[in-house]
């Protein structure tokens, strides 16, 4: 039998607390599975790159790797880039790359996004019932339809979980509504206390934007409590849902949701997005980051469709899909 590894292909950061978390989320997965290596790596802005995780686990003898996306849905980069990098490196090196699924909206990071939220309600100053509470859910916005309604979904379902009176939806860049509208909106539904909790994985700019707006609604309506909840991290119940996507790929439960996927559907507002070719196009950003490096990669070859249920393509809407505030470019959790 093929000696098994496993790959966590994060999106990467330029924020140091943020590489720091996933890290330290990769450490409990390595823990979990003490029967394989387990390492990672980077699409862009941080260390080491995704290649440099495939390249470890070669030099442990690892001959068929099991690769998960270290982000909660599957946009662009799920569906384009981290295949891309893994195609053309199976390609290359003639090694064997199964990609499992996003989290996707899973009970366990339901589970664990209560958990946040309950710890939030916790330590609240004031006593304000639920059903004069809002929950103000923010994802992280991309310019993939399919992946901004799950976060709507995921505020659907913590609103029946958690008997709040009411839940609201915005998103910290790409789609509408932002932080800031969504919470002015809130606040217009005359709820006395809103709690803010932010779906992302990880810390970084995003996140202190999306609490320093909250804030900035908060003085300028202090007839309403704004509460500020933690995001997801690395809560037990999260690291579980990846273990279960590593498992999953050896049960072949590897087929992500994609009846609304604009790569593979005409949807209303992305038709050109069917059929264009599945490539990365994140290569000048590979490796920036923290360190302030830029390693270049060449290819002289075509790219080769990764399959994880279909395969996916690409159109050039996606680079509005990196949110993090810089020069030239911009980066996610």
């Amino acid at each position: 039998m093929s000696k098994l590894g496993v790959m966590v292909c994060g999106h990467g950061s330029r924020d140091v607390g943020a590489v720091d978390e996933f890290t330290r989320l990769v450490a409990d997965i390595r823990e979990r599975l003490p029967h394989m290596p387990v390492e990672s790596g980077f699409l862009e802005f941080a260390h080491p790159v995704i290649r440099d995780g495939l390249d470890s686990l070669r030099d442990q003898g690892v001959e068929h790797i099991l690769a998960v996306p270290g982000m909660l849905f599957a946009a662009g980069h799920v569906k384009n880039d981290v295949p891309s990098v893994l195609n053309s490196y199976a390609h290359d090196h003639g090694i064997k790359i199964q990609f499992g699924r996003d989290l996707g909206i899973d009970p366990k990071l339901l589970k664990a996004s209560k958990a946040r939220i309950d710890e939030a309600l916790a330590v609240a100053e004031n006593s304000v019932a639920l059903k004069d509470t809002l929950l103000a859910v923010i994802g992280r916005g991309t310019s993939d339809p399919d992946a901004n309604g799950n976060v709507c979904k995921v505020a659907r379902m913590l609103w029946e979980g958690t008997g709040v009176g009411w839940a609201e939806v915005g998103y910290s860049g790409v789609a509408h509504p932002r932080v800031d509208e969504a919470l002015e909106r809130a606040v217009k539904l005359g709820f006395k206390r809103i709690v803010v909790f932010p779906y992302f994985l990880f810390t970084g700019v995003l996140i202190r934007r999306i609490y320093d707006q909250a804030d900035e609604v908060a003085a300028r309506h202090p007839d309403v409590e704004i509460i500020k909840a933690g995001y997801l991290n690395n809560q037990p119940l999260v690291v579980d849902a990846f273990i279960d996507r590593i498992e999953g790929i050896l049960r072949d439960d590897v087929n992500m949701n994609c009846l609304l996927c604009r790569y593979r559907e005409q949807i209303i507002g992305h038709e050109g997005a069917v059929g264009a070719p599945q490539e990365g196009h994140h290569h000048h950003v590979e490796g920036i980051g923290t360190d302030g490096h830029h390693h270049h990669h060449h290819h002289g070859h075509d790219h080769h469709h990764h399959h994880h249920g279909h395969d996916h393509h690409h159109d050039t809407k996606q680079h509005a899909e990196t949110d993090e505030e810089k020069p030239t470019v911009t980066a996610a959790e």
